[in-house]
């Protein structure tokens, strides 16, 4: 297999509104050296705020993701309802959402595969389990696959 390709930083968006899970995937992504910009949002809501740049987000504050962490089961706005609401709008459907769940649902799978997910993880239970799910996230999305040029551009 050839050499992977370069890795270039890309601002990791992550919904979900349990602090310790976003601690924790803090730092399994510090653990990991990943030089990506890793930013919260607690909702759905808060979600597409940050997409569309509206209320506290704006150009400065809110980069667009190359990636964005889902989790299904949070208030106000669950994923299942951002992601559907993400991948009907032009400008937001090319992000590659990526599904980062407690849920072990066969149905949550399904449902989440036909609404557009790019793939879909159980959350890990422990620390290093996390470590090494991030680290896999990394090769993946950063050092494999080609994520679609940093714009609006609709063809």
């Amino acid at each position: 297999m050839s050499e992977l390709k370069k890795i270039e930083p890309i601002t990791i968006l992550m919904a979900d509104d349990d602090l310790d899970d976003q601690l924790m995937a803090k730092e399994a992504f510090e653990e990991n050296r990943m030089a990506n910009s890793l930013k919260f949002v607690n909702d759905g809501e808060e979600l597409l705020d940050y997409l569309n740049k509206r209320g506290k987000y704006n150009e400065s504050n809110a980069p667009r993701p190359g990636l964005v962490l889902l989790d299904l089961n949070m208030p106000k706005m669950d994923g299942r309802t951002a992601l559907t609401e993400i991948k009907k709008n032009p400008n937001l459907r090319r992000i590659p959402i990526v599904i980062l769940t407690t849920s072990k649902s066969e149905e949550d799978v399904i449902k989440s595969y036909d609404l557009g997910v790019s793939s879909f993880i159980t959350k890990p239970v422990s620390f290093n389990d996390l470590v090494a799910v991030t680290k896999e996230i990394g090769r993946f999305w950063f050092g494999i696959v080609v994520l679609p040029k940093d714009d609006n551009t609709i063809e």
